[in-house]
């Protein structure tokens, strides 16, 4: 008769086998085709999770709050107002396309006389509009060198959870599109969608430090004037009508950010204020931390031992942002989903993540029931500290990786196919000339 022991082993054994079996018979699938399969099932539950709100329950006690049909109400869409020419818009003008472009289609599906349904509409047509933006995602990922790590974007709970709370696709494909072109050794368009990228949220604008700074390493700032000049030009075209209709409402997006905005949720400002320990100038603060963690990368990225990948740069400072950043919403997690994949590509890194920002999802709707009826909820604020936690060790991989490459687990081999117009380029002389300078500084000291 055997053990307990000798039984779970026997199983666990078996049910292993099983479990190769399974993943070479799935591999044997072209990426693309697996991932699209994943992101179309994610889609479905996020839709299923939508559900209890779309036939009227509370969206922080089920969970399923979104963006999109609250801003079609409050800012003026519903009553035909284009957003940022004709009612104030917290978001950029890319988002305000976005919400505007969905609002034009509706009278394909209902009239605008009916509010409830031409609300239910615009709801759907935004969900179709994102679930084709999160595939091109996708699409973009199956062609960087590790093709099948799409598949940890198309079945991430992140998108499950956080893909309908707002208009985060559109920044999410535009950056992920940039470092596919970048990859192919395309500078101008690169900088195109850069531009289209900032437009539609800030946050694809830090990529251009790591670039600046890899191009400065390898000899290439010609490359990286042509990406900043197109991306400027790009920006400035989208938003200059809009300035040009209505400048205060076009600096509301600035001003509110800046100024009007205080410690909000997810950030761990609101857990310091509601200690009283909140800082007098907020925004000073922020940005003050922000100029010093951009050094200390910018110092890593260009003295590392060998030339660091563009992508890990690229997540070191958004995730760095998005610490120090006064708030963080649930979608953020969007932002650093495929920079995560392509920066730090372990199955455990990805999972850990996943747990974190998942039960940070649930934590904050929980967190604002519980004010909604004047209770408190401290666990929001270990919710908060779990997830700055799991971001700065993810940072810490990465910055590990940069320092001792052999443990990056892309490979020299498979980091070159991404790396575009950095791609077998040496360091520039002066560099390499101080980086030996310093070292036999370090050692000289050490001797001392």
């Amino acid at each position: 008769m055997k053990t307990t022991g000798e039984f779970l082993r026997a199983n666990h054994s078996g049910a292993t086998q099983v479990l190769r079996d399974w993943c070479k018979k799935v591999g044997k699938y072209p990426p693309l085709a697996l991932a699209m399969l994943g992101l179309s099932i994610s889609w479905v539950i996020l839709m299923l999770r939508q559900v209890p709100c779309m036939q009227g329950g509370n969206s922080f006690d089920n969970s399923c709050y979104s963006d999109i049909p609250v801003l079609y109400h409050w800012r003026g869409m519903r009553d035909g107002l284009i957003p940022i020419i004709e009612a104030e818009l917290e978001y950029p003008v890319g988002s305000a396309l976005l919400m505007e472009a969905a609002r034009r289609l509706i009278p394909l599906f209902a009239s605008y006389d009916d509010a409830s349904a031409a609300a239910a509409a615009y709801f759907g047509i935004n969900a179709v509009i994102l679930f084709a933006l999160m595939g091109v995602t996708v699409w973009a990922m199956t062609r960087m060198a590790r093709p099948g790590d799409a598949l940890l974007v198309a079945l991430s709970p992140a998108v499950m959870t956080t893909g309908l709370i707002n208009w985060d696709a559109g920044a999410v494909v535009l950056s992920v599109l940039a470092l596919l072109a970048w990859s192919r050794k395309k500078p101008i368009l690169t900088g195109v969608l850069l531009g289209l990228g900032v437009a539609v949220k800030l946050y694809p604008l830090f990529f251009l430090g790591p670039l600046a700074v890899l191009c400065l390493r390898t000899g290439r700032m010609r490359a990286f004037l042509a990406t900043f000049g197109t991306g400027v030009l790009t920006w400035v075209a989208i938003n200059l009508p809009y300035y040009l209709a209505n400048p205060q409402n076009w600096f509301y997006f600035w001003t509110f950010n800046y100024d009007e905005r205080g410690p909000d949720l997810g950030s761990f400002w609101l857990v310091l204020s509601q200690l009283g320990q909140e800082p007098t100038n907020l925004s000073r603060a922020e940005i003050v931390l922000m100029l010093l963690g951009c050094i200390v990368i910018a110092l890593l990225l260009l003295f590392a031992s060998k030339r660091p990948r563009l992508v890990q740069g690229c997540f070191l400072v958004l995730t760095w942002f998005l610490i120090i950043n006064k708030v963080y919403s649930p979608q953020y997690v969007l932002w650093l989903l495929p920079l995560l994949v392509l920066a730090n590509p372990r199955k455990l890194s990805w999972v850990i993540f996943s747990i974190a920002e998942t039960g940070y999802f649930f934590a904050v709707w929980a967190y604002l029931a519980a004010a909604r009826d004047g209770g408190e909820y401290r666990f929001y604020w270990v919710a908060i500290a779990v997830r700055v936690l799991v971001q700065l060790w993810l940072c810490a991989q990465v910055v590990a990786d940069i320092i001792i490459p052999e443990r990056d687990p892309m490979g020299q081999a498979l980091r070159e196919i991404d790396e575009g117009l950095f791609s077998d380029m040496s360091d520039v002389g002066w560099l390499a000339k101080v980086r030996e300078k310093s070292v036999r500084m370090l050692s000289s000291s050490r001797e001392n």
